[in-house]
């Protein structure tokens, strides 16, 4: 379905005040480009319902609305994880190329960033039928370190970790945005190095850090390898310093 930009954005804003803040209809006037022709478009489609000034998504209009709200925050995680775009700016773009993407040109976009969870705002990315798919057809750009081969490298792209203790449990082993990365073996833990240290994780952790892969080129010049010896637990992870 066709529809001009006011009347994605009136979908999108309705989208995110019932699925994120659990209102099921909002008045007209908390919506700041509800222009009155893009409404009377929505509701002639079936996609709104108006009553005495306030908007309800139908259920007709649900699936529209989300199909927009993934296009726009995976547009987002385009343009900070691949172009390098942060700020205002990032938001201002995403909303003109949100508009760009034909429905399924943003499957091959997400399995191009790996399927990501959040949006560089932290907010989630509804997932699409490639999400339960899993088509892993393209090369991907971005990849949880779960997915990652042994011995493949990158940098760390972003962390998506909703409770705070595994956030800090993470933060503490220096995963943090830009740090590079290598992993060295998937089983039975996960096994990686952060500047000339390696930290061991479940998988769970594992999901957690999405990784911005390098070249295979690249990677390969670095040799897969298991654990030496001379490891010791320390709070809930395996670690081992180099030189310590």
């Amino acid at each position: 379905m066709d529809l001009e930009e006011k009347a994605q954005e009136i979908l999108e804003a309705l989208w995110m005040k019932s699925q994120e803040e659990g209102r099921d209809s909002v008045p007209v006037e908390e919506l700041a480009d509800a222009q009155d022709q893009a409404v009377r478009k929505l509701a002639a489609e079936g996609l709104v319902e108006v009553n005495d000034g306030v908007l309800r998504l139908t259920r007709k209009g649900l699936p529209e609305a989300t199909s927009i709200v993934r296009r726009h925050r995976l547009a987002e995680r385009l343009l900070a994880d691949v172009l390098d775009t942060h700020g205002t700016l990032l938001h201002e773009k995403a909303c003109k190329f949100e508009h760009l993407l034909d429905k399924g040109l943003d499957d091959s976009i997400c399995t191009l960033l790996g399927h990501p969870r959040v949006c560089p705002h932290g907010s989630l990315i509804p997932e699409g039928r490639c999400c339960k798919e899993r088509d892993e057809e393209a090369e991907r750009v971005i990849a949880p370190l779960s997915e990652m081969d042994a011995g493949r490298a990158g940098k760390i792209a972003y962390i998506h970790a909703p409770e705070a203790s595994r956030l800090q449990k993470l933060m503490s082993m220096g995963i943090l945005p830009g740090t590079p990365i290598r992993l060295l073996q998937r089983f039975p833990s996960y096994v990686f190095e952060i500047r000339n240290t390696q930290f061991a994780v479940d998988r769970e952790l594992a999901n957690a850090i999405y990784v911005r892969l390098s070249p295979p080129g690249e990677s390969a010049a670095f040799r897969s390898a298991g654990i030496p010896g001379g490891l010791r637990f320390r709070r809930g992870w395996w670690r081992r310093g180099r030189g310590r």
